[in-house]
């Protein structure tokens, strides 16, 4: 073996030997997670390698198989709690991914393409928006949905949730439509294609990882997001996932096998999400990083 193959061998023996150890140090969490979930006693004993005491799925079946009853014409009737929360989780946040997304992909083209009269300071002011936590508008938040009757309703949530997403699409989508030559939005409308066709025929679909991207962002704060969630929202079969998962902790006890196997199951449809966008996700992060 030549010296230069040895030192390529050593290489990369050190590369896989680092995302070895990020990748153990990354799911070490969920290992114990995931042992908690599956475990019968109160909490598995001490171990070096996470493993569940005396498994059992009790856990999973008291999370997935939650009802509840609620007040129908006909009478109270028994539904099942976890699915309404799932589909309440998945609708808010695919809707707050498609109207973030449809509100930033013009705006982000005219600020990309075009210049007008405030651009400078439209920008400024987006992020300034984008400085704030979510938690200081709650308030004013609460108060106008409560003024539109729209308390406790997905419809109020996807407007919150979709209010605080549009800044970042915007940037996001922003640098994505600025690294796409015009040259090419040109040669479409020489060729007879008028502004829009050229956008909807060559922009869109170039920018299409970065749109993927950005959806998916979006997807994932609206899924991931609990506290205008757990402010907005007060009847249960109302809730989204991650105020389902609250509840397992109370003021004085806490239900931790259950929040641990409760985890579990929020955490499968986002991994699907990302298993399917996989290939879109560097192509898209790399073009829409944001610029200033």
């Amino acid at each position: 073996m030549t010296a230069t193959a040895r030192r390529r061998l050593l290489e990369s023996f050190a590369v896989h030997a680092m995302l070895l150890v990020g990748v153990a140090f990354a799911l070490y969490p969920v290992a114990w997670v995931a042992a908690l979930a599956f475990s019968g006693t109160p909490a598995p004993e001490p171990a070096v390698v996470p493993w569940p005491d005396q498994p059992t799925l009790r856990h999973l079946e008291e999370v997935v198989g939650a009802t509840a009853k609620v007040a129908g014409e006909s009478g109270d009737h028994e539904v099942w709690l976890f699915g309404r929360q799932l589909a309440n989780s998945l609708v808010v946040s695919l809707a707050t991914a498609i109207v973030g997304v449809l509100i930033a992909i013009p705006t982000a083209y005219a600020l990309a393409r075009f210049e007008f009269v405030g651009k400078r300071r439209g920008l400024a002011v987006l992020l300034a928006t984008q400085m704030f936590p979510a938690v200081a508008s709650a308030i004013p938040l609460y108060l106008i949905l409560d003024a539109l009757a729209l308390l406790n309703t997905r419809t109020g949530l996807v407007l919150c949730y979709a209010s605080t997403a549009v800044p970042f699409a915007i940037f996001q989508l922003r640098a994505a439509f600025e690294a796409i030559p015009v040259d090419l939005e040109e040669a479409a409308m020489v060729d007879g294609a008028t502004r829009l066709g050229a956008f909807v025929r060559v922009v869109l679909p170039v920018a299409r990882p970065a749109i993927a991207v950005t959806a998916l962002f979006a997807f994932m704060s609206a899924y991931n997001e609990f506290i205008l969630a757990a402010t907005l929202l007060d009847d249960a079969s109302m809730f989204t996932l991650p105020v389902m998962l609250q509840r397992f902790v109370g003021e004085y006890d806490a239900k931790w096998e259950a929040f641990a196997a409760g985890a579990l199951v929020v955490s499968l449809p986002v991994m699907a999400l990302f298993y399917v966008a996989q290939r879109h996700l560097v192509a898209g992060l790399a073009s829409g990083g944001v610029k200033g």
